[in-house]
Formats: C-alpha cells, structure tokens, sequence
C-alpha cells in the first residue's frame, strides 16, 4: 500500500479540489510519483515533499493508479464525494519488495491487467528494459503461445497460439498509441521510449475486428506531462551493433500544452558474408522518431497531434541460405550474386481528441499512414551465384508506395459512474491504397529454373483498393459484487478493387512487346460479424475465475498477378475466421508478492487462408482450402522469493493442426490432414531470475544481475511438415548497476550460440537466427 492523504478542499455543483500526499514505508515523501485517475485526463505529479493537487473533479468513483521511480504501482479505488476533510491513508512499497500493479487500456479503457476476464501479457517500461527489448519479434516465448519471426527484410510475422500471417495481412495485429498498424508493410516493429506493451491472446475482434483472428500487439509510447524529463541512451555491441536513443518531455505552458520527441539511430554490420562479393551481406541502419503535441482546453477535453517515422536502409535483405542443409553446414554464409538495397520509409500520423465527461467520454482518432518500400538494386530471386532470376520493384514513388487512412469514433460510460453497467461503443472507418509494379528478370542462366527463354522480364501491375467500416459495442454488468456478464458483438463490411496488368519485356526493349495478362479489374465484398461472452467471478479479493466466448476473423481479398499462367490472378478468397472458447483464473497472493495467472483455450479456424507461394516472383496466392484447431495452455508466474530476488516463468502448449488441408502446387493436389500448424512451436518457456541490490537507503543506487532461459519446441515452416526445427535453448544475461540519473549494463544474448531456424520459406530458403552477441549499455536520465 502507500500513503496518500487526500483532503477536500473545496466544492461547487459536485465538483472538488482533491490534494494529498505521497509516503514511502518509512514515511519518507516522495517526489515526482505520479497520481492518475484512470479513463479521465486528471494526471499530476508530486513536489518535493510529496504533496499533490487535482482541482475540479467530479464526485463519482474513481480508479486511482500512483507509480514512482523505486516504488511499487499501486491501483486502487477512490470515493470522490462532498465530504470535507477526508482523508485516504495509502503507503508505496518497496519495488524490491511486492510485485507492480500493471494498468492497461486493452479492452479500449484503462484498467489493472488482473481484473481483465481474458489472457493478456503486460509489459511495463521496466520490464521491457530487463528483457533488452529493441523490436517485437524480441517477444518470442517472452509471451506464451508467441512466436515471431522475419527472414531478413523487417517484416515480422507473428504467431499466437496456432494462428499465424499468411500474407501481407497479419494474424496477428498491431496498435501503436492506439493506432492501427495496418498491415504488415505499414508498421513499426522497433521499440524505443516505449511505457508498455500490451499482448492479447485470443481472436480480438469485437474491439479491434479485421486481421486481429490470434490476437493484438497494443504498445504504448511515453507521452509529455507537467514533468519535465529528458533521457539519452547508447548501446554498443559486437558485429558492428551501435543504438542510439534519445528523448525529451517537457510542459511549454504548464497543464495546458505539452511537447514530446524521442529519437532512434541504429546501425549494424550483419550477421552474413557474401561469398560471391567477398564482403558482408545485410549491413543496415534505420532512423526514427515519435513526436507529440498535446494541448489540454480544460480538465475536461485533451486533443493529440502525433507523428512517427521509421527510415531503413538495408543492403542485402533476404539473408537466406538455399536450404536448411546448407544453413547448418556453413551457417551465416551465403552466395548470392545480386544484393538487394532496401529503402524503407514508413510515416505514421494522428490526430486524438479526448473527452471525459459526467454522462459519456468520447474518443476521435484520425490516422494516416504511408509506407514506400523497394530495392534499389535488384532481389535475388534464385539465392545463387547464378543469372537466373531476380525481382526488380524500384519504378519511382507512384509505386509501391501504401497509404492508409483511418477513423475511429468511440463512447464509453464515465470514469466516475458507480453503475453496475459499463460500456463502450464505437465506429471505424478506413481507406487503403496498394498500387504495385513488380518485375520478375529471367537473366542468361534462367534455364536453371525452366525458363522457355532468357533475357527477359514480366511485367506485372496491380492496382488495389479497399474500404470499409464497423461498428462496435461491448458491455460489462455486473450482477453481483463478485460476478460479472460482458457481451460484445461488432460488424465489418470490406469492399476491395483490383486492377491488373501482366507484360513481357525483353532486355534491351524500350517497352514491353506484348501482354502476358491484359488490363482486367475485378472486385469483392463482405461483411463478418464477431461476437464474445465472458462470465467473470471474483470469488475472493485477487482472484479473478472467467470464461470466455470470442470471435476474430482475418479480411478476404483478391489474388495478385504472377508470372505462372496456373495461378489466375483476381481470385477472390472470403475471411478466414476463429472461434475460440477459453477457461482461466488470475491470482495475487502474499500481500502482492506472487502472481499465477493460466488459461486453457481452444480454438477452431474455419476457411483457413492457405498460402501459396509462386516463385520466382515471390508473392503470395492465397485461398480458402482449410479448417484447423488449436488447443493447449498458458501460464504466467512471477514472483519477489526474498527482497530483491524476483522470478518469472511464462510457459505454453499449442497443439495445432488442420483438420482438412488440400494444397494444389505444380498442377496436383496434395491431402494434408493432420499436419501442424506452421511458425508454432509445440511449446514455449522462459524463465527468468533477476536480484537486485540497493546499496543505499534512499534506494538510488542499485546493482542487478539477470539471467534468461528459453526453451523452445518442435516447429514447422511449411504446411507439408517437411522443413522443421526442434527444440532449443537460449540463455541470456544482463548486469549493471544503476543510479537515480545513470545506468551502466552489460548485455549478452544466444550465450551457448546456438544455431536454430528462425524462418524458413515452404521452398526451402532458410534463415538462422541470431548469433551470440553481447555489449553495453549506458543510459542517463533526468
């Protein structure tokens, strides 16, 4: 608990000063700790001596949630009523000593993640600093039942308990500031100056619909407040590594208008040699930013301007080895006669308006997003020395350059209601614009791919558009202190466009001679309903027993255009969908010093959107040719043993499999009931043992060595189950020491360098996962 003593000072029409102050166990004040009234824009910071002010709060009941540097979060309930002079007694604990309470808006409200009826890992600021995490593939078996992956080009594909991305549209969606990052090209997977990251496990439909059919990716970027504040961290490791980030958070007029910009610069050698260039393959860099302007009218309204921006250069993407063979019998080496120069700039911007209100708060966010990706130089599509094929898409800025735009419109009840109905609704709108050229090059050895002829390339030209809308509502009533009822149904309409055009263009021809594919259009639409139910009962104070119906479903579409005449472009496949039924219980136990949380779920995916990839020209085909289920556990343990020692030990069971598959490749028709789920390893486990030592009372100087072991098992990388990796272990380290304004860490990860395959391609193409890398970390703070 904390001290927090509040005291009323004054009151007009049901509005009331609150002010207060912040102890630590010893009675000792403390400073800058951060007092915030959820689902409401009331958020101050204490002075010096602890005290505090929030002026001009409706009476109604709150949740309260305080944090500081050092210190146990707290989240409890608040009164707010006319009564004068009273005063509410809470006490910070020791952060060495109790686990924190951990606030989360998953269900598009903040709440603490223990009371949410549902499997949801959070990660604070502090925890994503433990774990070194720099990307979201990093929370591989850091969440259970999670895998996530790229080979090489910064596109992750994630897995949530059997149900991965088969295509440019994810399974698995992520949301940045409540922003959705709306298909695989159009996020950011890299992570700086972040507060936490959200990761919900399950088909998420009702609140965030299309592509959210395994679950949601929700990171939370640090926003400006009162508290002026300014950080600049550097890390520097082996094979070239160098990160550097910096951020500032600052009041330009003190509660009314706020400014926040973080910066990000990294850069690093690679990890693979080039042996037909003699030189390194996959050098890369990246730089990015995340600005706010944020602009608070009264206690009432909070309207938001942000922009991010991620810039990568990569020179020699897709590091790929031709087999899994020849990955483990030379590992980290290649021979690939073209390098492909990735550009990829992708920009992310937003405009919020909050309210919060005594009858309903009202939420606007508009979005627009834009993400140009190609290869100044060409990709090699054969992954050999050889002049055989390689894929050329760099045709100017009119091309291959996607945009997105959205809008959300959401009402919710109070933060101050006391009713026993709670609830929150909402509308979504988009626009996505995918104009696409691609060029598949047949060079002077293309016979060694069966190419009737050389010196050649196809054309091909897709032009892509979709809309669509929502409409949501989800409802929690409680009918008893300790049971609740949520009810949930959305809507989504889609309408998707597509225009083709396929040409043959011998080298050396100005343009191309003839059509291989004339100019055709088709189109499609759909609509899908995702419904959930969840029974939630509180038996005791912290447990939380529920069960939970819930429906997601991944968006149909249009097939692209390839150079293989059997595979028809313009093919319209319906959305795929999930129902997924789960059991599980949340538990705090000895005074906030233990937490076990587990669930049991299972999961059956009906029109599953099998993939085909057709090469040389390395896109995707998709159709409806599945059904498959998924069932298994997740557990999360954490744990303080003794003052300063704590432990966590997340594990998960998947068994998936499709339970009808008939995959046509190469003009037959293979039967593959049975098989596995591919990128879904049979099981993931880490455990983790961190021990910090204060060496000074007021807690500012503290030393912490942590140590990391994850154990994963059997996976497959394409639906015939013949490419796979069994289980391994990792284990990582981390020591240092730290200070209230400077921290100093050393760093290393895949200590046993262990070889594995992180991503492979169903024809074979491998990629290796990270080497042994290790280095520091310098961080100053204030």
């Amino acid at each position: 608990m904390a001290i927090l003593c509040v005291c009323f000072l004054g009151f007009s029409q049901g509005v009331v000063t609150i002010e207060g102050k912040i102890m630590g166990e010893k009675s000792n004040p403390i400073s800058f700790a951060t007092i915030y009234l959820l689902n409401t824009n009331f958020s101050v910071s204490s002075d010096s001596s602890g005290h505090f002010m929030i002026k001009d709060v409706p009476t109604g009941d709150y949740n309260i949630a305080i944090s500081a540097i050092g210190y146990v979060t707290i989240n409890d309930q608040l009164h707010v009523n006319n009564e004068k002079n009273k005063v509410f007694l809470f006490r910070l604990a020791d952060a060495t000593n109790q686990l924190d309470a951990v606030i989360v808006s998953a269900e598009k409200k903040e709440q603490n993640v223990q009371n949410i009826p549902s499997s949801i890992t959070a990660l604070i600021a502090k925890n994503i600093d433990d774990y070194r995490l720099l990307n979201t593939k990093d929370l591989t078996a850091i969440v259970p039942n999670l895998y996530a992956a790229n080979p090489g080009d910064g596109r992750n594909v994630t897995s949530i308990r059997g149900i991965t991305s088969s295509s440019y549209d994810p399974a698995v969606t992520t949301y940045v500031d409540g922003v959705n990052q709306f298909t695989l090209d159009t996020y950011m997977p890299e992570l700086f100056d972040v507060e936490r990251i959200e990761i919900l496990r399950g088909p998420q439909g009702t609140l965030y619909g299309r592509n959210a059919i395994g679950g949601v990716i929700n990171i939370i970027t640090k926003q400006p407040t009162n508290k002026r504040n300014w950080f600049i961290q550097v890390d520097e490791g082996n094979y070239g590594e160098e990160r550097y980030t910096a951020g500032i958070r600052t009041p330009i007029i003190k509660d009314k208008l706020f400014f926040g910009a973080s910066f990000l610069y990294e850069t690093m050698n690679g990890y693979y040699f080039n042996e037909y260039s003699n030189s390194k393959f996959d050098k890369q860099h990246s730089i990015g930013g995340n600005y706010y302007l944020k602009y608070l009218p009264s206690s009432q309204w909070a309207i938001t301007f942000n922009l991010k921006h991620l810039d990568n250069r990569n020179y020699g993407s897709f590091p790929l080895s031709e087999s899994p063979d020849q990955a483990f019998a030379d590992p980290y080496h290649l021979d690939q006669n073209a390098v492909a120069e990735l550009v990829d700039n992708t920009l992310n911007s937003s405009l919020s308006v909050n309210y919060t209100g005594r009858q309903f708060n009202f939420c606007s966010q508009t979005s627009y997003q834009s993400n140009y990706r190609y290869y100044k130089t060409p990709i090699d599509g054969d992954f050999s020395p050889a002049d055989a094929v390689t894929i050329i898409n760099n045709y100017g800025n009119k091309w291959n350059n996607v945009k997105v735009v959205t809008q959300e419109f959401k009402l919710s009840s109070p933060a101050s209601s006391a009713s026993k109905l709670k609830w929150t609704a909402g509308t979504y709108l988009f626009y996505q614009n995918t104009p696409n050229k691609q060029a598949t090059h047949f060079g002077k050895d293309a016979a060694l791919v069966a190419s009737p002829d050389s010196n050649y390339a196809i054309v091909n030209t897709t032009k892509a558009k979709s809309l669509g809308a929502s409409i949501y509502a989800q409802e929690t009533y409680s009918l008893s202190k300790k049971t609740d009822i949520i009810f949930g149904i959305r809507y989504d309409y889609q309408d998707s466009k597509e225009e083709v055009l396929g040409e043959y263009l011998p080298d050396g021809s100005p343009a191309p001679i003839f059509q291989t594919q004339p100019d055709t259009s088709g189109s499609t639409s759909y609509g899908a309903f995702s419904p959930m139910l969840s029974f939630a009962y509180h038996p005791v104070s912290n447990t939380n027993l529920y069960a939970t119906y819930s429906r997601g479903y991944r968006t149909g579409g249009l097939t692209q255009l390839g150079s293989d005449p059997s595979q028809p472009p313009l093919y319209a496949y319906k959305p795929e969908y999930s129902d997924n039924f789960e059991i599980g219980i949340k538990n705090i136990f000895f005074d906030n010093r233990a937490r076990v949380n587990l669930a049991f779920f299972y999961t059956r995916l009906s029109d599953v959107q099998v993939p085909t990839l057709i090469l040389p020209d390395a896109i995707t085909v998709t159709k409806n040719t599945g059904d498959a289920n998924s069932k298994g556990i997740d557990a999360e343990i954490a744990a303080t043993i003794i003052k300063g020692l704590e432990a966590t030990y997340n594990f998960g069971y998947t068994y998936a499999k499709y339970t009808s598959l008939n995959l046509s490749e190469n003009g037959t028709t293979s039967n593959l009931i049975g098989n596995r789920q591919i990128f879904t390893p049979d099981f993931t486990s880490m455990l983790a043992l961190q021990y910090t030592l204060v060496l000074n009372s007021s807690q500012s100087i503290r030393i912490v060595a942590r140590g990391e072991w994850f154990y994963l098992g059997k996976e497959y990388f394409d639906l015939a189950n013949t490419i796979s990796q069994g289980s391994y272990s990792l284990l990582n380290a981390r020591l240092g020491v730290a200070t209230k304004h400077f921290e100093l860490f050393l760093w290393g990860r895949n200590l046993t360098e262990t070889k594995y395959i992180s991503y492979a391609y169903d024809f074979g193409a491998t990629h290796l996962g990270n080497p042994k890398t290790y280095g520091v970390t310098l961080k100053t703070k204030f």
